[in-house]
Order: structure tokens, then sequence, then C-alpha cells
């Protein structure tokens, strides 16, 4: 093996060797989000577009292109939601995965600082040289001149039928720009090509949205079927572009066609974030490279996977991190070629809650963007295990079956079916044109990591997860968790317990991940808020996770860039262990109180010791609009330790904001700042004497069996 990897690297290459050993192809790809960390512009906070981010997303893929040379931008057809006018932006780039370049043309303007402008003789030279280009290539090709942009145009076939009966009165080649347009209900579509009838558009398109003044050469292709005539298509307006002597040209219109042989990687809005649709890749250690790059355009663009926040709180982008597991074609994605997977899979992870939370972002839960299976209603649950029963059944069940029993469940509570942990809505669904039919699983419950290390060690777990389910088929069984789910599994302790189990069962499988990728795994730089010693017991207070309630009726929130969530609930983790080498106390005999009342630890034994602890949720502040009105503010939190063979205690407060008050002086720069802001907040006191008054008890309902409600209070 390469001396020069590093211990992550080399373990990467080990894992993918064991999945190579067994004949497994399960290719990887994710959707990373980048945000402006340093603005508070609607576009950087909120919503999807904006004025800055399309700029943004072009510096981003200039330097994708430097870092991975051969490819050729393409500026196609993004997506369109309701209640947007037009479709999205989409920059993408488009390679071959041999490496072997796909494009020699002029760069697209946002790689050049080269002069835009050329004249119109030249654009009409290149209009009539890519025609000849293309008659070339045995393809007949008819020049056309339109009122509508773009006004130059050249159709052709790649066969010797005739083009078009009567191309004179056929208004389908006068056709609107594919970018001025909605997109139809039923999705994009080429009706010439559809018909073998290709049509090209050349014109001086705008470099920003609405600016009709500052413009470059552009073509709009065609919706081509296969790869091969798109590339042989990229060579011919290559050819043409360069013998015009186009100083630079864009390439726009309908998305390329994909296949093995080919990477198409795109740039996107959605809210807050841009996102990266990496193209998928066929082992982790190439993912990791692609990782890699795609991580560092970001930064060199001004992007960053993390937000600093005021008090000193990191959270990630805002947009998540989803990672996609397929083949290397839709007919050999492992979720078809073994049909018992997809069900094994929804079971698995229903066993295991710590895969759909310990690696959550803050927005979790039934009305989150990512809901588990089993987080609908009790009677849906039911029908889940029904379902899962009867495809136990079957022997081999087509995609079909397997899409039409599924896809009810993995849902959100309104019926959308993009917002689901486990995704299904491009494995085999009929509903969604030219995408829909791609043997992809999209996991969406993962914050979006803060290094390409961190999402290459949660996209192995993913592969190790699935090869194991296919070799180790049983029938799928249910856990009704009922309200542990969202009160046990709430609690940091218990995730990362289960997210060892999930661990172990891997190993004893032959498919464990070494210590370099468990380690990624279980950093918790996440969790912690801080710790504290008193004689020989360590407190330690960790960010626990919280089912924020989404606001009003969740269909009339469906059409927005993002949802109104009551997120003024905020959960702890408070937990007690003797100091390792101490003289141990009986952790038993030790007192927390929290703001005078006794707080209900409970006991966990583990290996090396035993473990108290207790979750608490509170009111962090009193939203503008929101659940319980007549709440307010909670904060700040004080904790009280003492034992009753100790004459002194020790005591920690919380404060949601600075202690002295006031504001902070701008968002923190570094991670350093934000780190002093939280211990700012995280204030330790070594009392004299311990408190004389006997705590108080709290009301019944104030207390489930691992939380304690400040909110009963």
């Amino acid at each position: 093996m390469n001396n020069t990897l590093s211990a992550f690297e080399q373990a990467l290459r080990s894992h993918d060797d064991l999945i190579k050993r067994r004949d497994l192809a399960i290719w990887i790809g994710a959707e990373p989000t980048f945000t402006d960390r340093r603005s508070e512009a609607p576009e950087w906070l909120c919503n999807a577009l904006g004025p800055t981010k399309e700029r943004y997303a072009r510096r981003m893929l200039a330097e994708t292109l430097h870092l991975t040379p051969g490819g050729v931008v393409l500026r196609t057809l993004g997506r369109q939601y309701s209640r947007e006018d037009l479709p999205r932006w989409s920059l993408g780039l488009y390679r071959r995965r041999d490496g072997q370049p796909v494009w020699s043309g002029p760069p697209d303007p946002l790689t050049t600082d080269s002069a835009l402008a050329s004249s119109t003789d030249r654009l009409e030279d290149f209009w009539e040289r890519l025609a000849q280009r293309l008659g070339a290539r045995g393809w007949p090709a008819l020049l056309l001149t339109v009122e509508t942009f773009p006004h130059l145009r050249v159709v052709f076939r790649r066969d010797t039928l005739p083009l078009l009966a009567n191309p004179e009165r056929d208004a389908r080649l006068a056709r609107l720009s594919l970018h001025s347009q909605p997109i139809p209900l039923q999705g994009p579509r080429d009706e010439l090509a559809e018909q073998g009838v290709f049509l090209v558009g050349i014109g001086r398109f705008p470099l920003e949205p609405g600016d009709d003044e500052t413009t470059a050469p552009g073509v709009e292709l065609p919706a081509c079927p296969d790869t091969g005539l798109f590339l042989s298509l990229l060579e011919a307006i290559s050819e043409a572009a360069n013998a015009a002597e186009l100083p630079s040209l864009i390439l726009a219109g309908f998305p390329p066609p994909v296949d093995a042989a080919v990477a198409w990687a795109t740039l996107t809005p959605d809210p807050a974030v841009v996102e990266a649709n990496m193209a998928p890749v066929l082992d982790t250690a190439t993912f990791l490279q692609e990782t890699r790059a795609c991580f560092t355009a970001a930064a060199a663009a001004g992007l960053s996977p993390y937000r600093l926040h005021y008090n000193g709180q990191i959270t990630d982008s805002g947009g998540g991190g989803q990672i996609t597991l397929g083949g290397p074609a839709p007919d050999r994605s492992p979720f078809l070629a073994h049909p018992h997977l997809l069900p094994a899979l929804i079971a698995y992870f229903n066993r295991h809650p710590a895969l759909s939370f310990y690696f959550a972002g803050d927005f979790i839960g039934s009305s989150s963007q990512a809901p588990r299976a089993d987080e609908r209603t009790a009677d849906l649950f039911e029908e889940l295990t029904l379902a899962l029963a009867l495809l136990g059944r079957q022997h081999n069940p087509t995609p079909d079956m397997l899409w039409q029993t599924l896809s009810p469940f993995l849902a959100d509570p309104a019926g959308n079916p993009h917002r689901a942990e486990i995704n299904i809505e491009k494995l085999w669904n009929p509903y969604l044109p030219g995408r829909g039919q791609l043997g992809l699983v999209e996991f969406r419950a993962f914050r979006m990591p803060p290094t390409p290390e961190r999402l290459t060690a949660l996209a192995t777990l993913l592969r190790a997860i699935v090869a194991m389910l296919i070799q180790s088929w049983e029938p799928p069984r249910l856990i009704d968790w009922g309200r542990e789910l969202h009160d046990r599994f709430a609690l940091p302790f218990y995730l990362r317990t289960d997210l060892w189990e999930v661990l172990d069962e891997l190993a004893r499988a032959g498919l464990g991940l070494s210590q370099p990728l468990i380690a990624e795994l279980l950093d918790e730089h996440y969790y912690l808020m801080g710790e504290a010693a008193f004689g020989d017991c360590q407190l330690t207070m960790r960010r626990a996770l919280e089912f924020w309630p989404l606001l009003g009726d969740a269909l009339s929130q469906e059409h927005g860039h993002s949802r109104l969530v009551d997120a003024s609930t905020a959960r702890l983790e408070i937990s007690l262990r003797a100091q390792p080498g101490a003289a141990r106390d009986a952790l038993n005999e030790w007192r927390l109180t929290l703001n005078g009342y006794r707080l209900p630890m409970r006991r966990e034994d583990e290996l090396d010791g035993e473990t108290w602890l207790c979750g608490v949720r509170y009111r962090r502040f009193k939203p503008w609009t929101g659940l319980h009105p007549g709440l307010e503010a909670q904060g700040p939190l004080q904790l009280v330790l003492s034992h009753p063979r100790h004459p002194d205690a020790l005591r920690v407060t919380l404060h949601e904001w600075r202690p002295q008050g006031g504001g902070y002086d701008g968002l923190p720069h570094k991670f350093e700042e934000a780190a002093a802001r939280r211990a700012e907040r995280f204030v330790t006191e070594y009392l004299d004497a311990k408190p004389i008054e006997p705590p108080l008890e709290a009301p019944p309902e104030a207390i489930t069996p691992y939380t304690f409600d400040l909110r009963w209070l």
C-alpha cells in the first residue's frame, strides 16, 4: 500500500477491498451544501434564490473546473417549484470518467477574463460552420433564422431520414428558449428530439439574469438521447467555435444524458445554500477525492459547510448533507438487483434510531425535511408492518412492485415523497419524468458535515450496512418505539450506544470499520457544551435533540422556500461520571438540582463504569409566533452539584446569551472566537457552602423516563 496515504485513506482502501471481494457494485453520491456564513441576507438564511447566490456558484464551478480539468461547463435547466415563475438556474460540469477531455472549444465566460464581445458576423460565421461540421459527420443540417431568441438555429438528424416534412411551417422550430418559460407539469420535453430531430439555438446569452447589456455567445442544446450523440455534438460545436475564433461560449439548454462512462455534477440553489450534486463514484477512496475537491472549491468561492452563530453555537450550513447509493446503471442498482434489500434497510433504520438522529441537524422529527417511516401515525406504522410482511412473501418482487408498495410510507405527513429519511423518489418512480427511474436511494437525515472526511465516513457506514444487508437476509422486524423514540433517543448517550451496536454488527459480518473511520463518526464536538469537575465527579453538558413542531397546517407551507417551525424549545443532556483514576464516591449519593428542582437522574452501566444522566427541556426564547404564547423564556439555567460528605458545592450556569448582557460585535469570524463565546456562557463557580434548602420536587407531568421538562414548572 502507498506509504504516503494517511491512516484514514488506508482505512477507506481496506474497506473498498472488502466490498470488492464480495463482488458488490454500490456506487456513492452526495449533495453537500454550502452557505455564506458571514451573510444574514434572506438568500443565505431561508430563501432559495437571491442576488448573489449564482455568482458564488459560478466562482465555485470555475475552481472545480480548475481542480478537475477536461470537463465542460453546462448551464442547463434547473428545478422549478410551486410559486416560482421560471426554472431555477443550474450550473454543471460534464466530464468523462476515463480522464479524456470532452471539450476543446472556447471556455465558458465564468472561467475566463477574456473579452466577451464578438461581432454578429463572427456569431453568424459560427452558425454556418456548425452546420458544416454536422454535415461532415453525415448529419444533414438546415440553417434557420427565427424571431424568437435565440435567433440563429441549426436543425439536424443523425440518420438519412428527411429532416421534417414541412420545416417552413413547423412552429416547433421557432419554439421559445427553454430558459424563458415554465417547466410543464409533466416535466421538460423536447418533442423534436423524441422524433430524432435536434434543434440547436445560437445567440448572445446574458451573463447575469435580467441583464441584456452584458452578453456572450451561447448555444442552447437539445435533449440528446445518449452520450454518444451528445459527445459528438460537443465536438462539432467546439470545432466550429474555434474556427470562428469565438473568445468564449456559453452552453445552455436541456440537461445532458448520463451513463457510467461520464460524470455529471451540478450546483443549484436551495434555501439558504448552494447545493452541490456530486456525480456518483464506485468506491469510497474516489468519493473522498471528489469530496475534497468540492470542499476546496467551495472554500475558494467564499462558501462554508457550517455557520457560526452570535452566541458561538456551531450548526451546519442549513441545507443538510444527503448521501445517495445506487449502481453504475439503473438495472444494476443494488436495491433492484437484490429486492429484499430495501425492506431490510427500512427495518434496520427502524431498529437503530442512531442512524436517523446521531448525525442529524437541528430540525428533526415528523415535520422535518427527513422524517422516519415510523414517525407518522400509529395506524400507518401498522400498515408499514403489513407491507413489509407481504413483500417478504414474494420470491422476487419487480421494481414496480417494490416502489408501489413502499413509496406511500416513505414520505412526510403531507405526502411529499421528497421529504423522507429514506427517499426513493428516484428509485423506480413512473411519475417523475426523466429522473424517477435511476435505481437510487437517497439518505436525507444528515446534517452537512464540516469536513470531507466526515462526509466520507458517513458514506462508508451506509455502504457497509447495505453490503451487510445484501448478504445476511432475514425477515424485516420493526420495533414500535412509541414515545421512547423521541424521549430516550433524543439524548446523545443512547444514540452513541446504539451506534456502537451497529458498528459491532458490521464487525461480526466481516464489514467492520477501522479506528480512523470510527473516530470520525464518534467525534462529539457538535454536542459538547461544557464540562466541570468537582471532587471525584465529572459533570458534562451536551446538546440533545429537540423535535420542533411545524406551525399551522403542514399543507399550507408546502409551497414556500422554507417552512415555519417553533424552534424555541431546546434539550440538554446532563451526565455525571466518576473521574478516571479517582477514588469513586457512589454516584447515586451526588445530588444535582436544576433551578432548585431535583433532577431525576437515571443510571446506565458501561464497561468502564457507570453514568448517571437526565435530559432537560426548556424554552430558550419566546418566539414572535409559536406554541404556548403565555410561556416566557426560561434561561439562564442553574445547576448545583453537591454531596452529603462535601461541605462545598459546584454551581454551573448556562446562559443563552452574554452573561453580562448586551449584544455581540457581529458573528464570530473563526472557530476559536465561537468557542470563546460558548465558554463564556458556561459559567462554573465553586461555592463554600452547599444549599441548605431541600430541593423542590417537580410535578409528575414534568418527568418522563428520560427527560425533565422545565416548561411544566
